[in-house]
Parts: C-alpha cells; sequence; structure tokens
C-alpha cells in the first residue's frame, strides 16, 4: 500500500489529509501550488468546517515548522489574505 504524502507533511494528521483528498489536493506539489489560504478555501469550499487552525497547519507543512512556531507576522498576513480571498479580491502574499 502506498503511503500517503500528505500524512509526511509535519502537522497534517488523519482529518486534515482526508479533507484535503475530497477537496482535491493530493500531493504537497498541489499543495504549494494552491498554497495555505488557497489550500485552506480549497477545504472549506468542499463544505468542510475547517478552524483557521488548519490554515496555519497547511503553512507550517509547507515550510516544515510547528503551526505554533509560524511568525506572528506570517499568520497575520495570511488571515488578511484569506479576508481578501473571501470578499472576492484574491492576493498573493510574501513570505
Amino acid at each position: 500500500m502506498n503511503q500517503d504524502e500528505l500524512l509526511t507533511l509535519r502537522n497534517l494528521g488523519k482529518t486534515s489529509a482526508q479533507w484535503l483528498h475530497a477537496s482535491g489536493i493530493h500531493n504537497a506539489d498541489q499543495l504549494r501550488q494552491l498554497g495555505p489560504v488557497g489550500a485552506y478555501l480549497h477545504v472549506r469550499n468542499r463544505g468542510f468546517r475547517a478552524s483557521r487552525a488548519l490554515l496555519f497547519a497547511i503553512a507550517g507543512a509547507l515550510q516544515n515548522v510547528h503551526w505554533n512556531d509560524l511568525d506572528a507576522d506570517y499568520k497575520s498576513r495570511l488571515l488578511q489574505q484569506l479576508e481578501l480571498a473571501e470578499s472576492g479580491q484574491p492576493q498573493r502574499i510574501q513570505r
């Protein structure tokens, strides 16, 4: 049986990986292409009630750091980008 690549990423557990798969995200490359906000929105748009902790977990997974160790300014920028995306005005951010 093949190992689920998403489960090998830091911060992502079984439920997070299942939600990502159900949202069409099956590997780290797809996660990177969408970015944390894009991936989070895919999950939410699929109808899952993911909290903002998933947004930070995805961001941490992409940087291979625990989500609690993400820089506070970076978390703030992610939330700003999320707010813009939810209002229909997506904008990419710098790390």
